[in-house]
């Protein structure tokens, strides 16, 4: 298990930009991909990025591609997510979560909820119009 800790998220405006953090508690964080998903009300997660283990792989879906990239400092166990141009059905809870990669995996990512096995606590993101 996979201690994940969240920054906070926050108010921004419409047009606006974020940057939430998570950093993780684990010997070997390379062998790990991390994605981000976020709940809205009612709603199923959705992942909004994904990356390998290695960082040089990533994953965007439509709604925020362009507009949000994930990165990583393995050197120090964090995992970004810079999201800009924030829209009014872009507030949720955001988590990342961790998936330990298969052996040679390190370029992989995934894209389901039911893949990562650590979630962070979440960090609410409101965008104002």
């Amino acid at each position: 298990q996979v201690q994940l800790v969240e920054s906070e998220g926050g108010l921004v405006q419409a047009g606006g930009s974020l940057r939430l953090s998570c950093a993780a508690s684990v010997h070997t964080f390379s062998r790990y991909a991390m994605g981000w998903f976020r709940r809205a009300p009612g709603k199923d997660p959705d992942v909004v990025a994904a990356i390998s283990g290695s960082g040089g792989t990533t994953y965007y879906p439509d709604s925020v591609k362009g507009r949000f990239t994930t990165s990583r400092d393995n050197a120090k166990n964090t995992v970004y997510l810079q999201m800009n141009s924030l829209k009014p059905e872009d507030p949720a809870v955001y988590y990342c979560a961790a998936a330990e990669s298969r052996p040679y995996g390190d370029s992989e990512y995934y894209i389901s909820p039911s893949d990562y096995g650590s979630w962070g606590q979440g960090t609410q993101v409101t965008v104002s119009e």
